[in-house]
Order: C-alpha cells, then structure tokens, then sequence
C-alpha cells in the first residue's frame, strides 16, 4: 500500500511537473503541445537577464538619487 501511495505521489509530481498546453480548436478535436522554455543562461549583458535586471535597477536607483 505504501508504494502504491509513493508511486501515485511521484506520478502526480511528474504530470503537474511537465509544461503541457491543451488546445481544442474544434469540439471534436483535441490537441496536447509540450510547450518549451528558453532560459538565457550565460548571456549577462541580455535585456532580460537577471544580470541585466539588476544592471537597470542600479542605473534606475543613481539616477533618482542625482
């Protein structure tokens, strides 16, 4: 009973885990999508960066002070 209960938690765990898109464009029709993320790891000097969120902020921050 234990195991079951574990394995239906790690189940669980790994479908609300995974990025999925559900799309129903018509009544009779159903359609699952993997949706992607794309992380900028390695690219400081991005706009959207947490480097470069921060850079601003700073650049925000002196600015209000002069």
């Amino acid at each position: 009973m234990k195991k079951q209960i574990t394995l239906a938690i790690v189940v669980g765990m790994a479908v609300i885990a995974t990025p999925v898109s559900f799309n129903a464009p018509r009544e009779d029709q159903a359609i699952v999508t993997l949706n992607s993320a794309e992380a900028k790891v390695g690219q400081p000097l991005s706009a959207t960066s947490v480097a470069g969120v921060n850079r601003r902020q700073g650049r925000r921050e002196k600015r209000k002070t002069n």
